[in-house]
């Protein structure tokens, strides 16, 4: 498994309710598909989401978006963790 953090771009903003919400579903999704979302961030007022993800691969993590809500994301990059 890798990490991967992606970007989403909504035009015209978005709630952090909403995002609650497609993040559920995502981890609803995630566990046919080998994914495990981790955590996200919200800037509302400038409509970007960025999700935390350990997949697969970088596919596999735009599928569960794709099935549990339809909002795949705009960028996807590989990342590691540091402290």
């Amino acid at each position: 498994m890798s990490l991967f953090m992606d970007v989403h771009n909504i035009e015209g903003g978005v709630s952090a309710d909403d995002v609650a919400a497609a993040h559920e579903a995502d981890l609803a999704t995630q566990g046919a598909y080998g994914v495990n979302y981790l955590r996200y961030w919200v800037d509302e007022e400038a409509g970007k989401i960025f999700c935390l993800v350990d997949a697969p691969d970088a596919e596999a993590a735009n599928t569960v978006h794709r099935h549990a809500h339809g909002l795949v994301a705009d960028e996807i990059y590989p990342v590691s963790e540091h402290s």
